[in-house]
C-alpha cells in the first residue's frame, strides 16, 4: 500500500506541475500579444479635432455654420500642449532663454493638410513677428498653445460705403481695426472669417510662443488663395472719411499698405511634426 500510494502521489505532483507549466506558457502568450499589438495612442481631443474638422470643413467657397463654428471653438479650448507634443519645460519656451546668437526665425510644422483644411503650429521665438496678411476665402481658428503673443487684426471698410475718402496711395485701403491686444495661453480659441472677425492680422511674440492655425481651405496660390501683406498706418481725423462716428472711436481704424512679402516670412522655416500623429482611415 505505501509503494501504490507514493506512485499515485508522483503521478499527482507531476499532473499538477504539468498544468502550472501549462498556465505560464498561457500568461506568456498573453503578455507577448499584448506587447506586440499595443500601438501609441492619439490624445483624444487631437483626434477629436481632427475628426471634427473634416465634417465641418466642405471645401473652398464654404463657411461653417454657426454651431459647427461653435463646436470646433470648443474642442479647441480643450487642446493642450501636450495634445500636439509640446510641454512648457522644453527650452524654447522659457521666457528667460539666453538669447541666440544670430536673427531668430519663426518656425512652422505641419500637423495635417488636405485640399479642404490644414493643421500647423507657428513657434515664434521672443521679439518675433508674422507682419499683417490676409486669409482669402478663409475660415481661420488660432489656438494659443504656450506663451504670451501681442495679436493685432483688420477687417476691410466696406468701400461702397466710404466712397468719398482720399486714399493715401493707390494700393492702400481702409480697414477696422477688431484686436490690438495681448494674449497669454491658456486662452480662448480666435476665429476670423473670410470677410469679418479680423481677416487680416499680425503675430508678434512676447515672450517664446506657439500657436496652432486651423485653416479652412488652406492657402492655394493655383485657386486664387495666395497670401498678401501688408503695413498699417495711422487713420487721420483729417481724411474726407466720416469713420470718426464709430463707438470705437477714431483709433479704431488703421489705412492698410499693399507691400511684398517680408525677408522675415522668406526665411521661416519649415520642420518635421513630431508629435501624436492623427489616425485618418479615410
Amino acid at each position: 500500500m505505501t509503494m501504490e500510494a507514493g506512485l499515485i502521489e508522483k503521478k499527482k505532483k507531476k499532473k499538477r506541475d504539468n498544468v502550472e507549466s501549462v498556465r505560464k506558457i498561457i500568461k506568456k502568450k498573453r503578455y507577448r500579444t499584448t506587447i506586440r499589438h499595443r500601438e501609441p495612442s492619439v490624445p483624444v481631443v487631437l483626434q477629436k479635432l481632427f475628426n471634427s474638422c473634416r465634417d465641418v470643413f466642405k471645401g473652398p467657397g464654404t463657411v461653417p455654420p454657426p454651431q459647427d463654428v461653435q463646436n470646433l471653438r470648443q474642442i479647441l479650448d480643450c487642446l493642450k500642449p501636450e495634445d500636439v507634443g509640446l510641454s512648457k519645460d522644453l527650452l524654447f519656451f522659457k521666457p528667460d532663454q539666453s538669447v541666440i546668437k544670430g536673427t531668430p526665425r519663426v518656425k512652422y510644422t505641419t500637423i495635417y493638410k488636405c485640399t479642404n483644411f490644414s493643421l500647423c503650429i507657428f513657434f515664434l521665438p521672443r521679439t518675433t513677428v508674422i507682419p499683417l496678411h490676409n486669409h482669402p476665402g478663409m475660415t481661420v481658428f488660432s489656438k494659443l498653445l504656450l506663451g504670451s503673443m501681442h495679436i493685432k487684426a483688420y477687417d476691410w471698410v466696406d468701400p461702397v460705403k466710404f466712397e468719398s475718402y482720399s486714399m493715401p496711395s493707390s494700393n492702400t485701403r481702409l480697414a477696422r481695426l477688431k484686436a490690438n491686444t495681448v494674449f497669454t495661453a491658456p486662452c480662448n480659441t480666435s476665429v476670423l472669417y473670410p470677410t469679418s472677425g479680423g481677416n487680416i492680422h499680425a503675430f508678434m511674440a512676447v515672450t517664446p510662443c506657439a500657436v496652432l492655425d486651423v485653416l479652412g481651405p488652406p492657402y492655394s496660390k493655383e485657386d486664387g488663395r495666395d497670401c498678401t501683406y501688408y503695413r498699417d498706418m495711422p487713420y487721420s481725423s483729417g481724411s474726407d472719411c466720416n469713420v470718426g462716428e464709430s463707438k470705437e472711436g477714431e483709433g479704431s481704424y488703421g489705412w492698410l499698405e499693399e507691400i511684398d512679402m517680408p525677408k522675415d516670412v522668406k526665411t521661416m522655416e519649415g520642420v518635421e511634426y513630431l508629435g501624436p500623429q492623427i489616425i485618418n482611415n479615410l
